[in-house]
């Protein structure tokens, strides 16, 4: 049995939220936006192109980069630049950079996404029972991530919000689970940490020192590689699952302070 946490850190997707489908990177409206941006310098079809060409090719630095002992992130005008832009002409290249972060902000915003069942009642109940909550997340836009959260009324549940972009560290980086411990002012090791992967969330909360590993399932879960040695403390479904593995670990800690 678990025994009961002070705090708990969680990541975005796959935990908070999840989107019922895949997000084409291609989505007409940053299309549209980006041909403006550069005056029709770059055809529309090899924007179109170089979006999920891009996007490619971010994925598999991510999964590149998430194998090194302490994963940073790359600023959004290099993201730009290194994987979609990469072979516009010098003025369009510019155009983007100068407005990398907005760029950012609109790709990562996923309009499918939906706060997955139960979340509200476990950040409820943890926050009733005097649990700081902070999320912790490698994103490509941590500003989208934000304004999800407040949209969907769960802001207020969150005493810290930390993503990569912002901070620096990617999962499995232990340093970017280390630095929201220390927002919330709680001990790592006396914080549940909440993921949907065992190469990123898993990882990071072993290397952090975190008191439980929770494996949340989401679609992503069941594409991961298979990691030897790995495992999570506990596996929940949902948000339900969680909110249930909390009180039993309530529980079992009153009956024994009951039975001392």
């Amino acid at each position: 049995m678990l025994r009961p946490p002070s705090a708990l850190l969680l990541d975005f997707g796959g935990v908070l939220v999840d989107a019922p489908s895949p997000q084409p990177p291609a989505q007409p409206d940053l299309v549209d936006r980006l041909s403006y941006l550069v005056a029709g310098t770059v055809p529309r079809q090899q924007i179109v192109t170089d979006l999920h060409e891009g996007a490619r090719a971010y994925a598999q630095w991510r999964d590149d980069i998430g194998a090194t002992r302490h994963p940073i992130e790359l600023p959004h005008s290099q993201v730009w630049t290194d994987f979609v832009a990469r072979t516009w002409p010098q003025p369009a290249r510019d155009a983007v950079e100068r407005e990398a972060t907005s760029l950012a902000y609109a790709w990562a915003w996923h309009a499918e996404w939906e706060v997955r069942p139960g979340i509200p009642e476990a950040l409820q109940a943890a926050s009733d029972a005097g649990l700081p909550l902070a999320v912790v997340s490698n994103t490509l836009c941590g500003a989208a991530h934000r304004d999800f959260l407040a949209s969907a009324g769960l802001s207020s549940f969150f005493a810290a919000e930390f993503y990569s972009d912002e901070a620096g560290p990617r999962k499995p980086n232990p340093q970017l689970a280390l630095l929201a411990a220390d927002a919330i002012g709680v001990p790592i090791g006396a914080c549940w940490f909440i993921g949907d992967t065992l190469g990123r969330d898993i990882a990071c909360a072993r290397r952090a020192g975190a008191q439980a590993a929770i494996l949340m399932r989401s679609p992503r879960t069941d594409r991961e590689p298979r990691y030897d040695g790995l495992k999570p403390d506990a596996r929940v479904e949902d948000g339900y699952e969680l909110l249930a593995l909390l009180r039993r670990a309530w529980g079992a800690s009153a009956a024994s302070s009951a039975r001392t």
